[in-house]
């Protein structure tokens, strides 16, 4: 049937299909942009937090109150889960479990401040709903886990 001929639903949804398959063609690329853009925030976060150990110590001690956790303790956690998840995130090696982990991190980071201005608390909410989106979909077909998983496939 030539297309002129189609009834209008039918012209549509090929259209439709047409949009979404040119949509999933990004996903990779909208998946790795995620991954830099929250890895970048974490990981410069955990920067600032080691180039002044005292201050990071203090902050954790006085102004941070991590729940379970003693200061001595919170501090060099959060601290190493902000320079060593951002970067296996990047890469997409077990990029899930990063995402999760940093998801973690970052909910810590909102249940721990007694006040949090709404312009951080919606930039939280921002990192955590790209990092709950990275869970759940996976790093994408640009990562370390993609490319393990095709190549054992092939064995």
């Amino acid at each position: 049937m030539q297309a002129a001929h189609q009834p209008a639903w039918q012209r549509l949804e090929a259209l439709w299909q047409r949009a979404v398959s040119a949509l999933e063609a990004l996903q990779p690329a909208a998946q790795l942009a995620a991954r830099l853009y929250v890895a970048k925030v974490f990981f410069l976060s955990g920067l600032t937090k080691i180039r002044d150990w005292e201050t990071t110590l203090a902050l954790f001690t006085d102004e941070y109150q991590v729940p379970l956790l003693p200061p001595e303790l919170a501090a060099p956690l959060g601290t190493a889960g902000e320079l060593v998840l951002p970067v296996l995130l990047v890469l997409g090696l077990g990029g899930r479990l990063a995402a999760a982990g940093l998801f973690v991190v970052n909910v810590v980071a909102v249940l721990s401040l007694a006040e949090i201005a709404e312009a951080a608390l919606q930039q939280h909410v921002f990192w955590g709903s790209l990092l709950l989106g990275l869970v759940l979909w996976g790093p994408g077909r640009w990562s370390v886990d993609a490319f393990v998983w095709r190549r054992g496939r092939r064995q």
